[in-house]
């Protein structure tokens, strides 16, 4: 057994002569063992809400998105597009044909995100799980349909049971405004609520899904899109998804844009993936002041051992050895504290991930508070935790030289 460790060791659970000094020391283990489980648990809670905001932006954001380079618009009748639809990894390929539009409603006027979708959508989309109200379906015979956000429909007075239909406005590509007849440059469509759907608060404010064939005669559109969809199977990896998307480009050529969800929203995913950095070095931050207890028992340590570090060098000790003794048992304290956190935080993590036992108040989609355990966290938790321990040992023994 090396000297060092050993002699750091026998200091660590030893009675000191001063009561006060195992007193500090207890206080800074159960101080980095609190700050350590804190830091597990409140990243494996954010973990959870953020697979929760993903899962739910899946419903509405496809795994791939076709867009054109350049305007609005284009048709999809590229051989590419055949290409795509025979690969294995693609459930299903969808029509999209997307703008912004002037809705009413019994008297009410708003605005709207108006998508119309072909029967592919109607018939897979995964929205059908999210429906308040309703059902969600675009066609009841030759009667169009819409299926309107939760948050919309609210607002607009907007309900399926009810007969009224609503009325769709968009500016005419085709005619030019006249002063004395301004409606007559405006394109006007009918459709009739069929349901409402709630996915979060800022797609619930404001889409509507509605055939795109309706869209296409609001528009004054024959076969154009703005978007073509790409949902992959499930089970489909990571890795076989950036490769689909790397050779669906190269086939497409530079008129179109590829987009991965990542990029279909990179602003809100940036924004989640800085949040989670700020909360870890927030912590961190804390829990480094909570390090400075290690400070002051490893001060009081070194006082009190005088003699023993006089006896030490009339041994025939180096100084080396003395500073090493002393930097292990600070570290030492930090690192019983970091085992006692990560017991508690990962116990902790795991009863709530499996019988989610903290219930989320409200009304929300999920009835206990998500918590998903991730192994980088832990990883990054006791990297930085044993770290600033060792750092903070350091100080009190480089004081003393």
């Amino acid at each position: 057994m090396k000297l060092a460790p050993f002699i750091a060791g026998r200091y660590l659970i030893a009675k000191k002569s001063h009561n006060v000094i195992n007193i500090i020391s207890a206080i800074s283990a159960a101080g980095m063992a609190i700050g350590t489980a804190a830091l597990i648990i409140i990243l494996s809670v954010y973990n959870g809400f953020d697979a929760l905001i993903r899962s739910m932006m899946s419903n509405v954001e496809p795994d791939l998105l076709i867009t054109p380079a350049t305007g609005k618009v284009f048709t999809p009748d590229n051989e590419a597009f055949d290409w795509i639809y025979d690969q294995e990894e693609v459930k299903n390929m969808c029509c999209i044909l997307q703008e912004d539009v002037f809705i009413s409603y019994d008297g009410k006027q708003g605005l709207a995100q108006a998508r119309g979708v072909d029967w592919i959508y109607e018939e897979e989309s995964p929205l059908k799980d999210h429906m308040m109200d309703g059902d969600f379906k675009l066609h009841k015979g030759d009667v169009p349909l819409a299926c309107v956000g939760a948050g919309l429909a609210y607002e607009m007075g907007i309900n399926p049971r009810f007969l009224r239909g609503i009325e769709i406005y968009f500016p005419s590509r085709t005619r030019k405004i006249s002063m004395s007849n301004p409606m007559a440059s405006v394109e006007f469509i009918k459709v009739w609520p069929s349901g409402t759907f709630s996915v979060n608060s800022e797609v619930d404010g404001k889409l509507m899904i509605l055939p795109i064939e309706q869209m296409r005669e609001l528009l004054e559109y024959e076969e154009e899109v703005s978007a073509v969809e790409l949902r992959l199977m499930e089970g489909t990896s990571e890795k076989d998804a950036k490769r689909l998307k790397k050779e669906i480009q190269a086939r497409l050529g530079d008129r179109y844009k590829v987009k991965d969800r990542f990029e279909q929203n990179e602003s809100l995913y940036k924004m989640m993936k800085y949040e989670k950095t700020a909360i870890y070095m927030i912590l961190i931050f804390i829990i480094i002041i909570i390090a400075f207890n290690i400070f002051g028992s490893l001060t009081m340590l070194i006082i009190e051992k005088k003699d023993d570090i006089a006896t030490l060098k009339s041994l025939g000790a180096q100084e080396s050895l003395i500073r090493r003794i002393f930097v292990l048992e600070g570290w030492m304290i930090s690192l019983a504290g970091l085992a006692a956190g990560l017991i508690i935080g990962i116990g902790f993590a795991l009863l709530q991930q499996h019988f989610g036992f903290i219930k989320m108040p409200g009304q929300f989609t999920v009835q206990a508070y998500p918590v998903i355990l991730s192994w980088t966290d832990i990883l990054l938790t006791s990297a930085g935790v044993a770290i600033i321990g060792y750092l903070i040992a350091l100080i009190p023994v480089s004081l003393r030289d």
